[in-house]
């Protein structure tokens, strides 16, 4: 499961490949709703598995205040070159911070504190049968456009079919199974699936934004730049400049603001957006109160940085926000479409040569934990051998796998103990033997070839240098050579949408109810789509089959054990070099701004906080 809507801490979601035709659209004129079809009764809201959480009629989220007030300005900070677009949902450009969030709502709503359970929003219900083969979705009379025009299931039809044909490539992925659509009135649209073992689709269909027909109708979607769109949320496009800033104004006549799914969000009448080329220069405008709420991603500014009156006296506090939603994957990714890492052996011998230990003491001040799982801090990360269920399904396989899956418990490695580093590097120059490197005067180069080991790694943030360097320096020591190339934020997105690159850094993020974005991250039928996060390329049967059992999973048992075989197999895949994790949120903010005292599992989301009066 991939929530498709931007928070206001979160990066913005790269998107993969289309693989079916697009699914025919029908049309029926019928003026009163048609009855649910048996065994499809009507509900406000869906779990992935057994029951949602909320029940019909309930007042309000638990982890949101209900009582927060309205009013006051919010003001956050982008670390990128700006901006060129106000169309978050198509490949080209660079969208505006927030938009996607902030303009435009779903059928239905994500809950932050269940594994994957939504509500009625611009759906009042649902009705999905048992085998979830289809899902109708009745629309509320009262949902509205921020022009006014009622949101009916014309515009679903046209968004689904707007989304999967000119969106980008996301979207065809995402919603390939479905077969059919029909409006069966102005209220009331149905899809149907093309084969029923894919029990999420009607939750993400539930997630897909619902764009206006009317407003699109005389425009080329493709092409809107920045002209301000009309969208269906809670805040409109107040004024901009141009790559600089964004300004978002809270709807005093939101339809939807009453509504249990909304009581307490979206709380601020302004966001604002400021963009800086520099994260030092942000860091410093923060303190200065230029914007109020700022995420740390950097462990020694965490550190160090945040010093003085302001944070004595309480004028901003920091505070770090536990949190248990699974962290993923960050690490040095292996471009694997490239010859220098086709072969594994290769890729596994370059992970002994990144000193974790070393790197979190001295950069990190030891603020982190390893990563050793793709679904690490959850019930999904796989552990020690494989037992029980998840042997049961990786055996299906075992011809077809290395034997190390079955015999040897993944861990990354490590320089705790008294080889250290120079133990781990005689590990990697075995690994570079046995894949058909040597050693020739000081350069490693494959013994049939002559050709250098060397690559490069493609960096967009300068602060990263510091981690690069010693891998670097550490790499050199076994002959390899290794470049770092910094380029600015435009650039890196178009290189590695275009997969442009030998190793980049990059973090995969995982939720707790992985499901049909697994084939954007791992499946064959990404390798060569420009915009996939399969940033790696990884191209393997075994894994494309894992990816669709973890997808067609029944229940949250099966689906445990498969997500677990799955991270197995990538991990041994040796696709990345595994960095570390935290399982907290590191937020600094000044004290104007207040936040529930619930903080759900998923962690901090500022849509649920609000401005002191």
């Amino acid at each position: 499961m991939t929530i498709i809507r931007t928070v206001s801490s979160l990066t913005a979601v790269f998107s993969f490949l289309a693989l079916l035709a697009t699914p025919s659209i029908v049309s029926a004129s019928s003026s009163a709703p048609d009855a649910p079809e048996p065994g499809a009764q009507a509900v406000h809201g869906m779990a992935m598995h057994g029951e949602p959480k909320y029940p019909e009629g309930f007042s309000h989220f638990d982890y949101i205040n209900p009582d927060a007030p309205k009013g006051g300005d919010l003001k956050m900070a982008v670390v990128a070159n700006g901006f060129d677009s106000f169309n978050p949902f198509d490949i080209r450009g660079v969208a505006a911070a927030g938009i996607s969030n902030y303009l435009y709502d779903t059928l239905l709503e994500y809950s932050a504190d269940e594994p994957f359970s939504m509500y009625g929003l611009i759906a009042e219900s649902l009705e999905t049968p048992e085998d979830r083969s289809y899902v109708v979705f009745n629309l509320r009379q009262s949902a509205r456009f921020q022009d006014g025009v009622p949101i009916t299931a014309k515009d679903v039809k046209f968004s689904f079919e707007t989304l999967t044909t000119k969106g980008h490539p996301f979207y065809r992925n995402y919603y390939a199974d479905v077969s059919k659509v029909t409006i069966e009135n102005d209220n009331r649209i149905r899809f149907d699936f093309q084969q029923t073992s894919n029990r999420e689709l009607p939750l993400i269909l539930g997630q897909m934004p619902i764009l206006p027909a009317h407003y699109w109708k005389d425009r080329e979607f493709g092409d809107n730049g920045l002209t301000p769109p009309v969208g269906s949320g809670a805040y409109r496009i107040g004024s901009f400049e141009a790559g600089r800033s964004i300004v978002y104004e809270r709807l005093d006549d939101y339809w939807a603001k009453d509504l249990a799914v909304r009581k307490g969000r979206f709380n601020f009448d302004k966001i604002r957006y400021d963009y800086y080329t520099d994260e030092t220069v942000a860091l410093e405008a923060f303190k200065a109160g230029s914007f109020d709420f700022r995420v740390e991603t950097s462990a020694k500014n965490w550190a160090t940085a945040y010093t003085g009156d302001r944070f004595d006296n309480g004028t901003i506090i920091q505070e770090a926000i536990e949190h248990h939603r699974p962290t993923g994957m960050q690490g040095f990714v292996f471009n694997t479409r490239k010859e220098v890492f086709s072969d594994p052996r290769v890729r596994e011998a370059l992970t002994y040569a990144f000193d974790f230990e070393w790197t979190n003491k001295n950069l990190f001040y030891g603020q982190y934990a390893r990563t050793n799982s793709y679904f690490e801090n959850s019930e999904l990360a796989s552990t020690g051998l494989p037992s029980g269920r998840e042997l049961n399904i990786l055996e299906q396989y075992r011809g077809q796998l290395d034997e190390d899956i079955f015999t040897k418990p993944f861990k990354a490695p490590s320089t705790d103990g008294r080889q250290g580093l120079r133990g781990n590097l005689r590990t990697a120059i075995g690994l570079l033997r046995s894949a058909g490197y040597e050693v020739r005067d000081g350069k490693m180069v494959h013994a049939e070839t002559g050709k250098p080991l060397k690559f490069e790694v493609l960096l967009s943030q300068k602060t990263f240098e510091r981690v690069v360097l010693p891998f670097k320096n550490n790499l050199a020591r076994l002959g390899i050579e290794v470049s770092v190339r910094l380029v600015d934020s435009n650039q890196y997105v178009q290189r590695v949408r275009e997969f442009d690159f030998d190793m980049i850094t990059q973090s995969i993020g995982q939720s707790d109810s992985p499901g049909n974005e697994q084939r954007e991250y791992w499946h064959s039928s990404t390798v060569g789509a420009n915009g996939s996060r399969n940033y790696a390329g990884v191209s393997d049967p075994v894994v494309d089959q894992l990816v669709n059992l973890v997808i067609q999973a029944p229940n949250r048992e099966e689906l445990v054990q498969r997500t677990r075989a799955l991270d197995r197999v990538l991990l041994h895949g040796f696709y990345v070099v595994p960095h570390w994790h935290l399982a907290k949120d590191r937020v600094a903010y000044w004290s104007h701004l207040k936040h529930p005292e619930t903080t759900p599992k998923n962690g901090t989301d500022l849509d649920n906080w609000w401005a002191k009066p």
